[in-house]
C-alpha cells in the first residue's frame, strides 16, 4: 500500500504540488488577515466595549450560528447575484475562512486584555515604568504566552476547514486528490495519502500548542 501511495505521489506530484501550493497560499491570507484584524479587533473591544465591543460580540454570536459551508456558498451564489458581480472562488473562501479567523482571533484576545490582572500595571508604575514600557516588558509577554495555545489551535481548525473550499471549485488539494481519484479510482491510496498530509502539519501545530499550554500558561489571577 505504501509503494502504491508513493506512486500515485511521484505520477501526480505536479497537480498535487499545485493543489497544495493553494491550499498553503489560502492559509497564508487566512491567517494573516485573522490574526492582524482580530488581534486589532480584540483589542479594540476591550478597549472600547460599547462602542466596538458591542457590535463585534452580536455580529461574532451571528457568524457562529452559520456553518462555513453555508457562508461560502452564500458568499459565492446569492450575494454575488445580488451585487452582479463574478468573484474568483479562491478569494471568496478567502474572504469567508479570514471572517472566521478574525472574529475567533477577536475571541481569543479581548478577554485576555479585559482579564488581565491590575496589579501587574501597578507594579510596573511603581517601579517607574512607562505605560509604553509595561506594555513591552510586561502585558504582551504574558498575554502571549496565555493565549498562543489557544491561536495555534485555532490557526490548525482554519488549515483544516480549508477543504471546504474544494465545493466552489477551489482548485486546492482536496479538490484535485478528488479529481485524481475521479481518474483512477483508489480511494484509499489518495485519502490516505491525504490523512497523512495533514497528520504532519497538524498534530506538531497541536503538539506545540499542548506544551506552550502546560509549560507556560498559568490562572493569573493567582496570587
Amino acid at each position: 500500500m505504501i509503494e502504491e501511495i508513493l506512486s500515485i505521489i511521484v505520477q501526480y506530484r505536479e497537480g498535487l504540488l499545485q493543489g497544495l501550493l493553494v491550499t498553503l497560499e489560502l492559509c497564508v491570507i487566512t491567517w494573516v488577515s485573522g490574526i492582524a484584524i482580530g488581534t486589532l479587533v480584540g483589542s479594540l473591544s476591550a478597549q472600547y466595549p460599547h462602542f466596538v465591543g458591542k457590535p463585534v460580540k452580536v455580529f461574532s454570536f451571528f457568524l457562529s450560528g452559520v456553518p462555513i459551508l453555508v457562508l461560502l456558498f452564500w458568499l459565492h451564489y446569492p450575494l454575488q447575484e445580488m451585487l452582479g458581480v463574478v468573484i474568483h472562488p479562491f478569494f471568496t473562501a478567502a474572504l469567508a475562512l479570514s471572517l472566521v479567523n478574525i472574529f475567533a482571533v477577536s475571541g481569543i484576545v479581548k478577554p485576555a486584555l479585559v482579564e488581565f490582572p491590575n496589579q501587574y500595571i501597578i507594579a510596573g508604575k511603581v517601579c517607574g515604568l512607562s505605560n509604553k514600557a509595561i506594555f513591552k516588558s510586561i502585558q504582551f509577554p504574558i498575554i502571549f504566552r496565555q493565549i498562543l495555545p489557544s491561536l495555534l489551535t485555532t490557526q490548525v481548525n482554519m488549515l483544516q476547514l480549508t477543504l471546504f473550499a474544494s465545493l466552489i471549485s477551489v482548485e486546492e488539494i482536496f479538490r484535485v486528490s478528488q479529481r485524481i481519484n475521479a481518474s483512477i479510482y483508489k480511494p484509499v491510496e489518495i485519502y490516505t495519502a491525504l490523512a497523512i498530509f495533514f497528520l504532519l502539519i497538524c498534530l506538531p501545530l497541536n503538539g506545540l500548542a499542548l506544551y506552550v499550554k502546560h509549560k507556560y500558561t498559568r490562572n493569573l489571577s493567582e496570587k
